[in-house]
């Protein structure tokens, strides 16, 4: 795997765990989440515009770019929810151990890509470090925690929205290049966003509490994205979705740290089982 690769994606999984960790602390999620995607919907709209205007696409491209929106839309607005009803160092480690489980799977299945049995061992010890690091039980009792029951699901729907627009992204970008895919999936953002952004009457609210976290999320949220579209023009799938993981890794730690989450030697432990995996899988994957 090249090494610019394995940087971008580095750095993309940091970036990701910075803005969600401000997301979690967000006084009004869908506002938060919608603001800081007006930076980068008002900076590329006009980008996309020329783009497509100038360039030719098949229908087939098309439909993947529709159902990639789609999905990413769904992303955001279960996002919303499960930070609403869970723990950050909770409930990011499922719906990123969900991706990270099913998208390297499925690319060798799609794209004829592989992993070595170092890969795959890489990968069972990033699945268990999430696994326990999300306390992903289900016992009787918490099945009846309504809370845990909702930010769970959620979750898991975050984790199933990002497999699939990972894969069908992997597709689009034979068509077109990163920053035009991500200005396609900023639109669809604005359009689940946007109204109960403005329903709740919070935003002035939100400006005035989190100005520095907003503006901060509305570079690093699009641009962690924008990393990994060109680290995905550069390797393989299955490789580059497992190692994006170490996302959890500084999402856990920064749950412990700023927001004091329990359970922090357990998860810290976990936190270097991961990140050991993610060794494993850049160097012998």
């Amino acid at each position: 795997m090249p090494t610019i690769a394995l940087l971008l994606v580095l750095a993309s999984g940091f970036t990701h765990a910075i803005w969600n960790l401000f997301a979690k602390r967000s006084m009004n999620k869908d506002v938060f989440l919608w603001m800081i995607n007006i930076p980068c919907f008002l900076l590329l709209t006009p980008y996309l515009v020329d783009w497509l205007v100038n360039n030719t696409l098949p229908l087939k491209a098309y439909g993947l770019i529709l159902l990639s929106i789609l999905l990413q839309s769904g992303y955001f607005v279960l996002l919303s929810k499960a930070y609403q009803f869970g723990d950050i160092s909770q409930v990011y480690p499922i719906m990123r151990g969900t991706g990270a489980l099913l998208v390297p799977v499925l690319s060798i299945l799609m794209y004829n890509e592989s992993l070595s049995i170092f890969g795959w061992a890489g990968l069972m010890i990033i699945i268990y470090g999430m696994i326990r690091i999300g306390g992903f039980k289900l016992s009787r009792a918490l099945l009846q925690d309504k809370m845990y029951v909702r930010g769970l699901m959620c979750a898991i729907g975050v984790g199933l929205c990002i497999t699939g627009y990972t894969l069908i992204d992997k597709i689009i970008l034979e068509y077109m290049p990163p920053l035009a895919l991500l200005a396609l999936c900023n639109i669809g953002y604005m359009l689940v966003l946007t109204l109960p952004a403005l329903r709740s009457k919070a935003i002035k609210t939100e400006w005035k509490l989190n100005k520095m976290p907003l503006i901060v999320g509305s570079i690093f949220s699009p641009g962690s994205y924008l990393l990994f579209l060109f680290a995905m023009n550069l390797g393989p799938l299955s490789h580059l979705s497992p190692i994006r993981e170490i996302g959890t890794v500084f999402g856990t730690l920064l749950g412990i740290l700023v927001l004091k989450e329990q359970q922090g030697k357990m998860r810290i432990v976990m936190s270097i089982a991961i990140t050991t995996g993610i060794i494993i899988i850049g160097t012998l994957g």
